[in-house]
């Protein structure tokens, strides 16, 4: 049976792991990373899916804004190759979609297959006048309003706007 809950502080070696095989060292280089890179994901919508204590999924999702405009960036999804085909994806993105319109977020961007997003909501509209901070595919950036109007108007770059990973304190050799 399949668990769905908040990603714990013990399940980052885990997370990190399942990400690597997914996606390979090339996932540090995409233009997502700029806005995920030495931030925190939003406030509750850091997910993970557990069958028993081994970790099969995991999505997240960060603060960003284009201009004024305060957005969602959604990324990485991600599902154990054991797992996939089974519906954890797509329970976690409903739940993380889900979880981000009960706290108030307008709207969630991201980068992916249209295909596969668009059964959640996801599509181009509204997305014409956003960009990504680096390379990107324009087809593949979508977008979800969890309010109706919240891409009305949004234009410009996304910037990250998240809560920053706290310092870690110097260690002093003896």
């Amino acid at each position: 049976m399949i668990a769905y809950m908040n990603e714990q502080a013990g399940d980052v070696f885990a997370r990190e792991m399942l990400l690597d095989r997914a996606f390979g060292p090339a996932r540090f280089r995409k233009s997502s990373e700029k806005i995920r890179s030495g931030r925190l994901p939003s406030e509750g919508l850091a997910l993970v899916a557990r069958d028993g204590d081994r970790l099969v999924g995991s999505v997240r999702l960060w603060d960003a804004a284009a201009g004024r405009k305060p957005l969602l960036l959604l990324g990485p999804l991600a599902v154990d190759d054991d797992c996939r085909g089974s519906g954890i994806g797509a329970a976690l993105m409903r739940l993380a979609a889900d979880r981000a319109r009960a706290f108030g977020h307008g709207a969630i961007v991201l980068v992916g297959d249209e295909p596969y997003y668009r059964r959640f909501g996801f599509s181009t509209h509204g997305m014409e006048q956003l960009a990504m901070p680096g390379p990107f595919e324009r087809a593949r950036f979508l977008g979800l309003e969890l309010v109706s109007g919240a891409l009305d108007g949004a234009e410009g770059v996304l910037q990250p706007v998240g809560r920053l990973i706290p310092a870690q304190p110097a260690t002093v050799a003896a």
